[in-house]
Order: structure tokens, then sequence, then C-alpha cells
């Protein structure tokens, strides 16, 4: 029998869920229909001050209306609501992951090469970043990799760095804390941390997952 993968039960993307006692007034349970239709239809982040905007209603409110979301899809769910940035979105249950790319085959963590993950954390870690400073830092050149990263929209150019020749600054992106399931890159795990996986990139001959919350 192939065994699942736990639901991810991080802080990063978890909404503080009501307790059972608590009872939705009519109107905050159909406010709660009408941003699961709205988030269901948008496939994309949403953010509560555009609901509130659109829909006519105080933030109070919209955030109560979340909660229940948030409790109706959760556990054990297929679908997860998850925050990033103060965007709302609708996401599939990592416990589930297998069975999605079986069906769907989407571009997944995996089919990134190796040197495109180890490129990915070090600009999570250390943006902005040069790519000098990016091949500085893995000892060998990184061009591909940047390349792969940037059409795959996890890495995105951000500025210039103010020195001589004013080279490209790259930092991630929404869709890079969509991927790993984090609120903002203050949730990344710690840097030592991140330094021994990419030490196992390096050496195993399958490539590894660098954060245990990586979704669809």
């Amino acid at each position: 029998m192939k065994r699942r993968t736990p639901t991810n039960t991080n802080d990063n993307d978890q909404i503080e869920i009501l307790p059972p006692a608590a009872a939705a007034s009519s109107k905050v349970a159909e406010l709660a229909h009408q941003i699961t239709a709205i988030l269901f239809a948008c496939g994309d982040g949403i953010s509560v001050q555009t609901i509130c905007e659109k829909l006519g209603v105080n933030e109070k409110e919209c955030e109560l209306a979340l909660q229940f979301v948030a409790k109706k899809y959760s556990g054990d769910s297929g679908i997860h609501l998850i925050k990033y940035r103060n965007n709302y979105q609708f996401t599939t249950n990592s416990a589930y992951a297998d069975e999605i790319a079986a069906v769907l085959n989407p571009i997944r963590e995996k089919n990134l090469t190796r040197a495109a993950l180890e490129t990915m954390a070090i600009v999570a870690y250390k943006q902005p970043i040069t790519r000098v400073e990016i091949d500085a830092i893995r000892g060998v050149g990184s061009d591909y990799a940047l390349q792969i990263l940037l059409t795959s929209n996890l890495v995105e150019v951000v500025g210039r760095k103010e020195v001589l020749g004013r080279p490209l600054l790259y930092g991630t992106t929404d869709e890079f804390l969509k991927r790993f399931g984090l609120e903002n890159v203050d949730k990344l795990p710690s840097y030592t941390e991140l330094l021994e996986k990419i030490a196992v990139i390096r050496t195993e001959p399958e490539v590894v997952e660098l954060f245990e919350s990586n979704k669809i």
C-alpha cells in the first residue's frame, strides 16, 4: 500500500481556525459561500482588501468568513485554503500530490534540476542577490539554473545592484511562496538546514525536496 505524505501542518500556510463553539451568523455564512465561489473561480490569490472593496463588507466580517472557509477546507480535505502576503488562495492538499501528478502531470519541484534547486534556495535566503554572488556560493556557474527558475516563475529580476556594471539582482516570486506553502520568506527554515540539504542534493542520486511543505 502506498504511504501518503502527512498533511502539512506548518504554521506557514495555516489559518487560525475558530473553535467548534463559534457559530457563524447567516451573513457571515453567506459571505463564506461567496468567498469560496470567488476563490474557486479565480484560481489565484485575492487580498482581504479586494474582497471587502468589491463586496462592500468590512474586514472583520471578511476575516471571520475566511476562518470558516479555512475550517471546511483543511485536514483531509482535498483542497486547503492558504495565506501568503495577506492573499488567500485555494491549493491542493499536499497529501495527494502523487495522485494529482499521476493524473494531471503538472510541473513539480522534482522536475527541477539539482542545480536549479540549489540556486533557488540560495536566492531565497540571500535575496536580492546577483548571479556572480550565486556562482561564488555554489562554486560553479548558474546561468542555466537561473534561466530555468525564471521560466518557471520561481525567481524574478528585482532590480540592479549599485556597483560597477550594475548587475541584475534576483529574488523569489509569489509563485515560489505558493509552491512551497510559505506565507513569506521569513517563514523559511534555518540557513543551516538549507546548507545541509544542499549537501544532500549534491551527493544523492535522486533530487530531494528542499522544504517539507512542497505543494503542487
